[in-house]
């Protein structure tokens, strides 16, 4: 229930007490004045909030401390007289909330300075022991003002700040060039329409320009502007960029001298009745003296930029190379990573050994080579203490370290995650001097060069397990095909470290039919790998079922259907009999085959598609008819390679054509690689090649309907002779009569309903196959006993043949065994 008091309070009121109370009791009271007036800035619609308190002689009211918009875009003085009409000292002599609207807040410009917004005024007291020991002003542009709400928080402020503490002597003195500008001699005006700039005199001085040389264009001044902060500043000057009336940014410009020099600009933006940016309103002060260099910041910002892009511990050493050796006029640079109480190198510059003293070409004779740091007493208190070290020319130093720097060494512990990751040692030959900025200048680089080294380890180390699990879900190998050659590649995108969904696999199935699949499961993260594997795992279990390739993709898509995920995958399953050439295509929301003709031509596959699996429970899946002449190369790919934000699809399709027509076809791997060197590695890339060369020796087939007769086994024996002198194989009767025996006699008394039997000869082997209605595999016995009556017909079909298995066909089994024969030479006139 809540009472009568609470339903009285509003929400901001209640924000802003809740936002009071998690202030901590520890910090001073600068800190908690600051903290105040923060929160009133969150809690209200205030622009500016300032707090203000009696000078030390009592005749002023001295700012003490503000935030916001710069004041001066209000016209706000950094001190009032205390007998003034000021709203701020009506309050404080008073002791009274006091309001001021626009038209007053106008005229307390007084100076004339600025163009200001319409904006309204509250000074509220602040009292301690029921004195009042200042005011707390907040300025908003909000039209009517404060509501009841905003003032009722800032009630709360003024009680939360009390006495502001004492005014510092200095604090009714304009000592800031920008937070403190009254006049016009640091301010502008821009016209966001014409780009005509009104700009003071003083702004004028800081860009090195005078006053009557100044043509009155913006542009004149941006052109002194260092073209790497240019951006950030038109995004201030251009109304079209304009996101935010309140701006403040720091950046570099070139005066006519050459000279570098810092400058801050803090502006606000006054809007037309329709909301279109007409003006900005400004202050121009001079940064430098806030910069401790600004090519040594300028270094050290690119140094930073730099290690962004790096991705492995070499891409690290380079950059550092780079950055630090030739700026610095160094003559020798190390870089070595920590490795317990060893150091490992990973770069040294320059690489010729005689540059290095003699220990170090010793003791780091490999391409890794590393060293005991106790071996280097003055590096290893480096290290463990964490401390950048300077030595000047003729420092007493270990020869170890002596002859890298005889001129000046600088030792820089590399820190990182509260460690010590390694160190960079910069020597000079000729007598260096360690300046102050430039010291500050490689302390920062430590920092920044140790934090790169941890991550880019963390990187290699993720990128090794991504890689891992890619490759754990994905083909170890291809298989060997009956009258084809078959590549796949997979690359992982280069933006991310997450593993992908893309796959693919070659099925062998069984009358020299192959299995080609690719496909592409949504997302890149663990889910979307496992859901691939699972994908994977599923097809090809249809396939070798024995399923057609739609009843393979349909099964597939309801299998995802029924695992609820919001994943869905992408497939291209494509069915080849290697002994006609003829295929069968089922597209899932997949890219199209592309196929290479034997005389260089492409030809993209058409037909109607289904949608993505795990989309639609009782989908369609077309079947698309294929006829391959020898030669002809299958393409499969994901939209990877064809795709990105630069390469629309259509595009990247004839690309991928044009490139399969143009690569030899003889050597499918070189012709993988060619068509991936375009890949732009915004997405995982999948690409599987096929080419079809037909089977050099074609099978020959015969098959018999077994009858459950008393006398079937001998039909079967009978048939098979039969054959096998058709065939010529006489020699091999004895043992294939023997198997057929065993493996009919098996269906024909385990099993019920019809049972088939198959033979095929493929060059030098006859394949014997008995199918029969049951799945049920047969089980080859672990041991038999002399008084046993069963269970060694398996046996003898092992040690009778050179291979055997079972397989599933169409709600029942296939057993299997291949026996060597040798077929009769025939004359091919004949």
């Amino acid at each position: 229930m809540v009472s009568d008091g609470a339903k009285g309070r509003r929400v901001r009121a209640l924000s802003a007490e809740l936002a009071l109370k998690t202030l901590r009791s520890d910090l001073g009271q600068s800190a908690r004045l600051r903290s105040v007036i923060e929160q009133a800035l969150v809690f209200t619609g205030a622009t500016h909030v300032a707090v203000y308190a009696p000078s030390e002689t009592g005749g002023q009211l001295c700012l003490v401390a503000s935030a916001g918009v710069p004041r001066v875009l209000h016209g706000l003085r950094q001190s009032y007289a205390t007998d003034g009409g000021s709203p701020m000292a009506v309050a404080v002599r008073q002791d009274r909330v006091v309001t001021a609207g626009p038209a007053e807040v106008a005229r307390l410009v007084g100076n004339g300075a600025a163009e200001t917004p319409e904006a309204s005024l509250t000074a509220l007291p602040l009292r301690a022991d029921h004195v009042c020991v200042g005011c707390l002003v907040a300025v908003t542009d909000q039209p009517g003002g404060f509501d009841a709400d905003d003032r009722q928080s800032l009630e709360l402020f003024a009680t939360a700040i009390g006495h502001p503490g004492p005014t510092p002597g200095d604090a009714c003195a304009d000592t800031d060039p920008v937070a403190g500008a009254e006049s016009r001699a640091t301010g502008f005006t821009l016209d966001m329409d014409t780009g005509w700039i009104n700009v003071g005199d003083d702004v004028l001085a800081l860009f090195g320009l005078e006053p009557a040389a100044f043509d009155g264009r913006v542009e004149t001044l941006l052109a002194l502007t260092v073209p790497e902060d240019l951006p950030a500043l038109m995004s201030v000057v251009e109304a079209g960029h304009m996101a935010t009336g309140d701006r403040e940014l720091e950046f570099r410009i070139r005066r006519p001298s050459g000279e570098l020099r810092w400058l801050r600009l803090r502006g606000r933006v006054l809007f037309a009745p329709d909301g279109r940016p007409v003006r900005l309103l400004g202050t121009v002060g001079d940064a430098s003296r806030m910069r401790a260099g600004v090519n040594d910041v300028g270094r050290v910002q690119q140094l930073a930029a730099d290690l962004a892009n790096a991705s492995t511990v070499r891409d690290v050493s380079t950059v550092v190379v780079a950055s630090l050796r030739r700026p610095l006029n160094a003559d020798r640079i190390a870089l070595a990573e920590l490795e317990n109480d060893r150091l490992v190198v990973t770069v040294l510059d320059p690489a010729d050994p005689s540059a290095w003293p003699e220990v170090w070409r010793t003791e780091w004779r490999s391409e890794w080579p590393d060293a005991p740091t106790r071996s280097m007493p003055t590096l290893a208190t480096a290290l463990r203490e964490g401390r950048v070290g300077f030595w000047p020319a003729g420092a007493p130093l270990e020869s170890t370290l002596a002859g890298v720097g005889p001129g000046g060494l600088a030792v820089l512990p590399l820190p990182a995650a509260g460690r010590v990751v390694g160190c960079c040692i910069i020597g000079w030959d000729e007598p260096h001097e360690f300046g102050a900025d430039e010291r500050a200048v490689l302390t920062a680089a430590a920092g920044l060069v140790g934090q790169a080294l941890v991550r880019v380890r963390a990187f290699d180390a993720e990128h090794e397990l991504v890689g891992t699990l890619q490759r754990t879900l994905l083909p170890r190998r291809l298989p060997v095909l009956p009258g084809g050659v078959a590549v796949a590649r997979y690359l992982p995108t280069t933006g991310g470290l997450e593993v992908g969904g893309d796959w693919y696999d070659v099925i062998p199935l069984h009358d020299h039919h192959v299995a080609l699949v690719i496909g592409d499961v949504q997302g890149h993260n663990a889910g979307a790998a496992t859901l691939m594997g699972q994908m994977r795992t599923a097809i090809r279990a249809y396939a070798v079922e024995g399923h057609s390739p739609d009843v393979v993709v349909s099964h597939a898509n309801r299998l995802l259907v029924g695992m609820e995920t919001d994943l869905f995958a992408t497939c291209c399953y494509v069915s080849i009999d290697m002994e006609e050439g003829s295929a069968w295509c089922v597209r899932a929301g997949h890219l199209p085959p592309v196929l290479r003709l034997p005389d260089g031509g492409t030809r993209t596959v058409e037909g109607d598609g289904g949608p993505p699996l795990g989309v639609v429970d009782d989908a369609d899946f077309p079947l698309i008819p294929l006829r391959l002449q020898i030669g002809t190369v299958l393409a499969l790919t994901t939209d990877g390679l064809v795709e990105s934000a630069e390469l629309p699809l259509d595009e990247g399709m004839q690309r991928m054509s044009r490139e399969l027509s143009e690569a030899d076809p003889s050597h499918l791997g070189r012709m993988a690689d060619a068509l991936l060197s375009a890949a732009t590695r915004s997405d995982d890339v999948a690409l599987l090649l096929m080419r079809y060369d037909g089977m050099a020796v074609k099978p020959v087939r015969e098959s018999w309907t077994v009858w459950r007769l008393p006398d079937a086994a001998s039909h079967a024996r009978r048939f098979t002779a039969r054959t096998l002198r058709a065939w010529g194989l006489g020699e091999a009767a004895d043992t294939v009569l023997l198997v057929v025996s065993e493996l009919v006699t098996n269906a024909l008394v385990h099993t019920e309903g019809q049972v088939r039997l198959d033979l095929t000869l493929t060059g030098d082997r006859l394949r014997i196959a008995v199918g029969d209605a049951s799945p049920r595999t047969p089980v080859k016995p672990a041991i038999i006993n002399w008084h046993d009556t069963g269970g060694r017909g398996i046996l003898l079909v092992e040690a009778m043949s050179a291979a055997w298995g079972t397989m599933p066909l169409s709600g029942g089994k296939q057993v299997w065994c291949e026996v060597p024969v040798h077929p009769p030479h025939t004359d091919p006139a004949g």
